[in-house]
C-alpha cells in the first residue's frame, strides 16, 4: 500500500510549507533565455498602505490561475509583483501618525518628512506583500518592484523629460479640481461624484442702465464675488434684448457683461447662467472663448480672498450663508428650490472638491489618446467587450491630464527654475548650473507627480526600461492585464498611451476586466454596511484553496460575484472531498506507481467511460481558461471530481480492488492512479496547495523521486481514449441506477434497503449491455435481485421509469409497508393543511399586508407556495400507495 495522507486536511501547515518551498526554490523565477512561448503579467500594484480586501483576492486568484495554467502549457511565465507608493494615501497615513505626536509635516520639513515616510514603508510596507503570499500567488519575488525604487524613478524622470521635449507635457494656468483637505490638485477621474441634497437659489441681477433685471439660478452663491459675466442662449427670445448690456453683481455692485453662447441650457433654472471662470470648468471655457475677466474669489484653503470684497476671510460655507442673507435683505432673492445634484468629492478623503485656477503641469492626453483608441481591438482586446464603448467614450472626451500634486511624497517633478534669469530647465538629473546664464541659483519645482503617472509606466518600467534588458525583449508586451473595471480610466487607458508612445506597442494583448465582489444579496461591500468579507479571515477559517475555488467558480465574465461565507465553507467541503478521494486511492495503490497499461485496449466499461470523460474535461477546461471563462473551468473540475470520479468511479472500481484476478486489479490501479494524477494537474491552477500536497504523496515509478506539481505540464491528450459510444453505454447503466435511487427517494424507501428490479430493454443489444453490467447495477442500486428480459411484465403494485427506452420497474410488494405509509402520509397532510390555513389567514388580512415590511410579506407568500407544493407531492404519493394497496 502506498503512503497514505492524514485523515483530515489541515491547510495552514500545508500552505506555509509550500509557500516557503516555492519561494526558497525560486520555482516561479523564470530565465529569459529559457525555451517556451513567453507569457507575462504584471500585478496591478496595490497601495503600500493597503490591506488585502476581497477584490484583491479575486484579482490575485484569477491572475494566478492564468499563470499556473500557462506554465503547465510549457510557456515561459513571468509574473512581476510590486507595490505602488500611493502618494496622497501614504502621506495621509504618515501625517495622521505625526498628528498623534502633536506635529505636522511642516514641523519636520520636506526632507525629514520624506525620511519618515520611508521609515513607515520599511515598517509596514511588507504587510500587503505577506498577504499576497497568503493567497498563493506564484509571482517572481526576485523581481519585486516599488514605484519609488531607483529603477522606476529613473524611468519616470526619462518619460517626463521626453514628453516635455516632445511637447506632450506643458505647464500652465488652468482650472483644476482642488482638495482643500489634501491640499493638492486632482485629475478628473480622481473626483468621485455623489448624489447630494442641495439648493438652487434664484438671484436677481439689476441691469446697469436701470432698464430692468435678469434672474440667474445658482447652486453656489458663495462664488458670486467671482462672477465676470451673465450668459444666455443666443436664440432665447426672453433675453435677446439684454445681450450686450451690463448687469451689477449683487451686494458688490461690480459691472459685468451679458453675453450669448449656445452652451447655455435654456431649460435649466431661469435659462440665464452666471459665469464664474475661476470656479467652474465650463465657465473657464466660456471665459477663454469670450475673453472675460478671471477673478479667483476662493483660495486653496476654502477661504474667501480680497477679491470677494466684504466677504474676505470667511470660510466658503460661512460666505454662502452671509451673501444669501445680504441678497435677501436687498430684495434680490427671488426664491429657493430643493435640488438633488451630483457633487464632486476627493477620492481619498471625501472632502468636497473645489474648482480652482492654478499653475499646474499637464500631459497632453488629448494628443496621446487617439493612438490608444486605435489600438483597440486590433492590437489589444478588452474583455468583456461590453466595456469597449465606455473605453472609446472616455478617450473621445478626454481632457489634458493634470499630473502635478501639491504634496511631498512622490516623484518630484524634474524641473528647475533659474532664479537669476527665470529660465525653466527640465532634465533627468539635477543641473548644477543654469545652461542659459551660468547661475547656480536653481530651485526645483515643489510639486510631485500624480501617483498614476508612475503606474502608467508599470508594464515596461518593471522590466528594466529605459535599460535594454533581456526581460524587455522576452516579455514585453505582456500577455494579459487582469484588473477591476473601476480603473479602466485611471490606469488601463494611461498605460495604453504610455506603452504605445515609448515602446511602439500596446502593453498587453488582452485586458480582462473582472466584476465586483458583492455580498449574497448583491449589495456592495462596505464597512458601514457591515457586510465586508475579509479574505485573510476566510483563509484562516477555511484554507486558501477553498477561498480561491469559490472566487474562481463565481467569476463569470461580466457578472458581479455574490459572495457569502457559506459558499466558501461549501467549497471547503470540496477540498475535503478531493483529500478523501486521494486517501482512498492511495490506500488501494502499491508503494510504487502501478505498471503502465495499454489504455487503448483496456477492458471494463467503467474504465473506458472514465477515461473518455477525463479527455473531455481536459479539453474543455483548457479551452475555458484560454477564453477567460474561469467559472466554467472551475465547475468542470468540480463536477468531474465530485459527480463522476467520486460518486461513480470510486464505487465502480471497488470490486476490482477486491478481485483475485491480478490483471484486473492491476489495470484498475493504473487507471485510478492516472485519473487522480491528472485531476490534480487540472485542479492545481485553482487549488495549488492541496493538490501539491497530494501529488507529493502519489507513488512514483521505481527509482524516481516525487516532483513539484507546480512544475508539471498539462496532461497530454490521448485520442485513443475518446470513446463516445462506450461512454453512452455507461450513461445508460448510470441512468438506470439513478432511476432506482429516485424511485426509492420518492417512495420514502431507505437508500440502503435492497429492492427487486425488473428491466425491459428496447432490443437485444441493450439487453446484452445490461447483462454485462449486472453486478455493477446490483451493487450500486442496492438490489435484492435483477431480472432483465423482453418478457418482463410490471406487477400491479410497482413504480416505474423509462431510461433511453428501457422500462425500469421496482415492485413495491415487500419494499413498502403500504398501510403504515398511508397512515404516516395522512398525519403529515393534516399538519400541512393546518399550516396552510394559518398562512392564508395571515395573507388575507389587509392589516398585515399593509403594515408588515415588504420582505416579510414576500416571505409569507413564498412559504404559502412551498406548503402547497409539498401538499401536492404528498397527495400524489398517497394516491400512488392507495392504488398499489388496492391492486395487491
Amino acid at each position: 500500500m502506498a503512503d497514505t495522507l492524514p485523515k483530515g486536511y489541515e491547510p495552514h501547515d500545508v500552505e506555509a510549507r509550500w509557500r516557503k518551498h516555492w519561494e526558497e526554490d525560486k520555482t516561479f523565477t523564470p530565465d529569459p533565455d529559457a525555451p517556451g512561448e513567453p507569457f507575462s503579467i504584471v500585478i496591478p500594484p496595490p497601495n503600500v498602505t493597503g490591506a488585502l480586501h476581497i477584490g484583491h483576492a479575486l484579482n490575485l486568484t484569477l491572475i494566478d490561475v492564468l499563470c499556473r495554467h500557462a506554465r503547465q502549457k510549457g510557456k515561459n511565465v513571468l509574473w512581476v509583483p510590486g507595490t505602488d507608493h500611493a502618494g496622497i494615501a501614504t502621506q495621509n497615513v504618515v501625517e495622521r501618525a505625526l498628528a498623534a505626536e502633536g506635529k505636522g509635516r511642516k514641523d519636520l520639513g520636506r526632507e525629514a518628512f520624506i525620511d519618515r515616510v520611508w521609515e513607515w514603508r520599511e515598517d509596514y510596507g511588507h504587510r500587503i506583500l505577506d498577504q499576497i503570499r497568503a493567497m498563493g500567488a506564484s509571482v517572481d519575488w526576485s523581481r519585486l518592484r516599488f514605484t519609488m525604487d531607483e529603477g522606476l524613478s529613473a524611468a519616470v524622470r526619462k518619460v517626463f523629460v521626453q514628453l516635455y521635449n516632445d511637447g506632450l507635457i506643458y505647464k500652465g494656468d488652468y482650472i483644476i479640481n482642488w482638495c482643500s483637505r489634501c491640499h493638492t490638485a486632482l485629475a478628473d477621474d480622481e473626483v468621485e461624484h455623489e448624489q447630494s441634497r442641495g439648493r438652487l437659489w434664484k438671484v436677481r441681477y439689476a441691469l446697469a442702465d436701470g432698464s430692468g433685471s435678469i434672474t440667474i439660478a445658482t447652486t453656489r452663491p458663495e462664488t458670486i464675488p467671482g462672477d465676470t459675466a451673465i450668459c444666455v442662449h443666443p436664440e432665447d427670445e426672453r433675453y435677446a434684448h439684454m445681450v450686450g448690456k451690463t448687469a451689477l453683481v449683487p451686494v458688490l455692485g461690480r459691472e459685468i457683461p451679458i453675453i450669448a453662447d449656445a452652451y447655455v441650457d435654456r431649460e435649466f433654472g431661469t435659462g440665464a447662467l452666471k459665469v464664474t471662470p475661476c470656479h467652474d470648468p465650463n465657465d473657464w471655457m466660456l471665459g477663454k472663448k469670450h475673453d472675460l475677466l478671471f477673478i479667483q474669489a476662493i483660495d486653496e484653503n476654502g477661504i474667501m480672498k480680497a477679491e470677494a470684497g466684504i466677504y474676505q476671510g470667511l470660510e466658503k460655507a460661512a460666505c454662502r450663508e452671509k451673501i444669501v442673507a445680504d441678497i435677501e435683505a436687498a430684495g434680490q432673492l427671488e426664491g429657493v428650490e430643493e435640488l438633488e445634484h451630483a457633487v464632486g468629492h476627493c477620492y481619498r478623503c471625501h472632502t468636497v472638491v473645489e474648482p480652482h485656477v492654478s499653475t499646474q503641469w499637464f500631459v497632453a492626453a488629448t494628443k496621446m489618446a487617439p493612438a490608444a483608441r486605435d489600438a483597440v481591438p486590433g492590437m489589444t482586446r478588452i474583455l468583456p467587450e461590453s466595456w469597449l464603448k465606455t473605453y472609446y467614450h472616455w478617450l473621445d472626451n478626454i481632457r489634458d491630464w493634470c499630473i502635478s500634486r501639491q504634496i511631498w511624497w512622490g516623484h518630484r517633478i524634474p524641473a528647475w527654475t533659474c532664479e537669476a534669469c527665470s529660465q525653466l530647465i527640465v532634465a533627468e538629473e539635477a543641473p548644477d548650473v543654469c545652461p542659459h546664464c551660468g547661475s547656480t541659483a536653481l530651485k526645483q519645482d515643489e510639486d510631485v507627480l500624480d501617483t498614476w503617472f508612475s503606474s502608467a509606466l508599470w508594464p515596461f518600467s518593471t522590466m528594466g526600461w529605459p535599460a535594454d534588458t533581456r526581460e524587455m525583449h522576452r516579455w514585453y508586451p505582456t500577455s494579459v492585464l487582469v484588473t477591476g473595471f473601476d480603473i479602466l480610466f485611471f490606469w488601463v487607458a494611461r498605460m495604453m498611451m504610455m506603452g504605445i508612445h515609448f515602446m511602439g506597442k500596446p502593453p498587453f494583448a488582452d485586458v480582462y476586466l473582472h466584476a465586483l465582489v458583492r455580498d449574497a444579496s448583491g449589495r456592495k461591500m462596505s464597512k458601514s454596511t457591515g457586510n465586508v468579507i475579509n479574505p485573510l479571515e476566510m483563509i484562516d477559517k477555511y484554507g486558501c484553496d477553498a477561498l480561491r475555488f469559490t472566487l474562481t467558480a463565481f467569476a463569470a465574465m461580466g457578472r458581479d460575484i455574490r459572495l457569502s461565507e457559506d459558499r466558501i465553507e461549501g467549497y471547503r467541503h470540496f477540498v475535503n472531498k478531493l483529500w478523501n478521494a486521494a486517501r482512498f486511492t492511495l490506500m488501494n495503490l502499491p508503494e510504487e506507481a502501478p505498471a503502465r497499461v495499454d489504455l487503448a485496449a483496456i477492458q471494463g466499461l467503467h474504465h473506458q467511460w472514465l477515461l473518455h470523460r477525463l479527455e473531455m474535461v481536459k479539453q474543455d477546461m483548457d479551452q475555458a481558461l484560454e477564453d477567460y471563462r474561469f467559472n466554467d473551468a472551475a465547475q468542470l473540475g468540480y463536477k468531474f471530481l465530485w459527480n463522476e470520479f467520486c460518486d461513480w468511479y470510486l464505487e465502480l472500481v471497488k470490486p476490482d480492488m477486491q478481485s483475485e484476478d491480478e490483471q484486473r486489479k492491476a489495470a484498475a490501479q493504473y487507471v485510478l492512479w492516472l485519473a487522480l494524477r491528472e485531476i490534480l494537474l487540472l485542479l492545481h491552477p485553482v487549488m495549488p496547495f492541496v493538490t501539491a500536497e497530494i501529488w507529493a504523496a502519489l507513488p512514483v515509478p521505481a527509482g524516481e523521486k516525487s516532483t513539484d506539481l507546480a512544475c508539471e505540464l498539462y496532461p497530454a491528450l490521448r485520442p485513443a481514449c475518446v470513446r463516445p459510444a462506450e461512454a453512452a453505454r455507461m450513461e445508460l447503466v448510470q441512468g438506470i441506477i439513478v432511476a432506482v435511487r429516485t424511485i426509492k427517494a420518492e417512495l420514502g424507501i431507505s437508500p440502503a434497503h435492497r429492492v427487486g428490479l425488473l428491466l425491459h430493454p428496447v432490443d437485444a443489444a441493450q439487453q446484452a449491455l445490461l447483462e454485462e453490467n449486472r453486478d455493477l447495477m446490483l451493487t450500486l442500486a442496492r438490489l435484492e435481485e435483477l431480472t432483465v428480459g423482453a418478457d418482463v411484465q410490471a406487477p400491479k403494485a410497482s413504480a416505474s421509469a423509462v431510461v433511453e427506452g428501457c422500462q425500469v420497474i421496482v415492485p413495491l410488494r415487500g419494499a413498502v409497508d403500504l398501510n403504515g405509509e398511508l397512515a404516516r402520509l395522512d398525519k403529515e397532510l393534516a399538519k400541512l393543511e393546518k399550516d396552510i390555513v394559518g398562512v392564508n389567514k395571515k395573507l388575507s388580512n389587509e392589516s398585515f399586508i399593509s403594515r408588515a415590511p415588504a420582505d416579510v410579506v414576500e416571505r409569507e407568500r413564498e412559504r404559502a407556495g412551498k406548503l402547497l407544493d409539498a401538499k401536492a407531492k404528498l397527495e400524489a404519493l398517497r394516491t400512488r400507495f392507495a392504488e398499489a394497496l388496492n391492486e395487491e
